[in-house]
């Protein structure tokens, strides 16, 4: 075999190789759009860490320390029905609601908080190792991220850790996992300071499609690097679904539209 030949055979095998390469670190998911069913008020105030629909209303977890808050929402007016302020130096965080209690996260306090709720009275508090951002619940376990790309699966007596998934597309890690809501059989997550929402199959933790949200930020807010989307809700009953962000003066009632074809979501 000639030099040239070698030559051009080493080239193509190098060219299949980084081909294969770039495809399985590549993000190849399927990306959804969206189209605006209702659009509700929304405190523009609140530092949305967590969101849940229960039976017409919303709870909602805002942060900032000094100004953290668990609320009971009306759905329709964005009026606060019902508050309970963390003190000082708690930063809440992600927020679930299992067995008729609400189960709320701090930032790095390591610190979460157990309330009845209706009353809203705490009844335990419990610790964890690693920083509380979203938080999720399948029938079984407490699902909890802390920003990187692993979801903690928690005893939801006990809070601890009984196993981790780590989130991938093809073999990309997805980090900074955030607020979090358990929708048809899929981990819902909100990826910190951008547009998407990634839907991740809790089996594999392979993120099966992407919801791309771009343009629902009100124009307003685009320069502030503080008002990112983060907030998912979702009422099984009447499947809807609900999202918002923090410093949002909405919260949109959204249905999934088609993406455009080989759109990447980030």
């Amino acid at each position: 075999m000639s030099l040239t030949k070698i030559i051009w055979l080493v080239v193509i095998v190098l060219v299949s190789a980084l081909g294969i390469i770039f495809f399985s670190t590549s993000a190849v998911s399927k990306t959804y759009s969206y189209t605006i069913i209702n659009t509700y008020p929304h405190d523009e105030q609140a530092f949305t860490q967590g969101l849940i629909y229960d039976q017409g209303q919303l709870y909602e977890s805002t942060g900032l320390r000094g100004e953290s808050s668990l609320r009971r929402v009306e759905l329709t007016t964005g009026k606060v029905l019902q508050i309970h302020r963390l003190p000082p130096p708690y930063f809440a965080e992600g927020l679930t609601l299992w067995d008729n209690q609400i189960i709320q996260l701090t930032w790095q306090e390591y610190t979460g908080f157990v309330y009845d709720s209706q009353s809203f009275e705490i009844r335990q508090r419990f610790n964890y190792d690693t920083e509380g951002w979203g938080l999720t619940h399948d029938d079984q376990y407490l699902i909890m991220s802390d920003g990187s790309d692993l979801l903690y699966y928690l005893d939801p007596v006990t809070f601890t850790v009984v196993k981790t998934l780590q989130v991938r597309d093809g073999s990309l890690a997805i980090t900074k996992l955030n607020e979090l809501e358990y929708i048809n059989n899929e981990i819902w997550a909100n990826i910190w300071g951008s547009n998407c929402i990634a839907r991740i199959a809790p089996q594999t933790g392979k993120v099966k499609a992407w919801v791309n949200l771009k343009g629902l930020r009100p124009i307003s807010l685009v320069s502030n690097p503080q008002a990112v989307l983060n907030g998912i809700a979702y009422a099984p009953e009447s499947d809807r679904l609900f999202v918002t962000g923090k410093l949002w003066p909405h919260l949109f009632e959204i249905k999934l539209a088609p993406g455009l074809e080989g759109e990447i979501c980030f």
